[in-house]
């Protein structure tokens, strides 16, 4: 193996977290192919330059707290990534469902204020809920969570 690749790949898994999928897109762009690069990918897990475990607590965590993204999206987005079903299980552990919740409720305030000019009671409910899916929150979830806010404020 190539000490000067396995440093640059090191280098590239120490930057941020990475997936096995991403090593080898790089590894393609640096002319590392085959057993060379999978060998490489073997030494990065080895020496824990590389973990997709945590990689999808470390996004999963960070979608959620950052952008606000639901558990559906979050896994989307990590399935797209090719990570297992295990790793997606780990991740999602990651939220606290109180969490969850607490920033489902405040994304329903604040998507309420904005939508509070249109008259229609089920037009404005239809923008909440449509946003929350796009979000990747569940509907079940969504529905619940107004209905219970609803009660609070009448």
């Amino acid at each position: 193996m190539d000490t000067a690749i396995l440093k640059k790949a090191a280098n590239y898994c120490v930057y941020q977290e990475r997936t096995q999928d991403e090593v080898r897109k790089r590894l393609r762009e640096w002319k590392v192919y085959g057993d060379e690069a999978e060998e490489i990918i073997a030494w990065l897990i080895v020496e824990n330059y590389l973990n997709e475990e945590r990689f999808a607590k470390a996004f999963a965590g960070g979608k959620f707290r950052i952008k606000k993204w639901g558990k559906n999206r979050i896994l989307a987005e990590l399935k797209v990534r090719k990570i297992s079903k295990y790793n997606l299980d780990q991740a999602i552990k990651e939220i606290s469902f109180d969490d969850y919740i607490l920033t489902l409720e405040n994304l329903i305030i604040k998507k309420t204020e904005d939508v509070k000019t249109e008259p229609n009671y089920l037009k404005r409910k239809q923008k909440i809920f449509n946003y929350l899916i796009s979000k990747g929150f569940e509907s079940n979830l969504i529905l619940e969570t107004i209905k219970k806010l609803e009660s609070k404020t009448n």
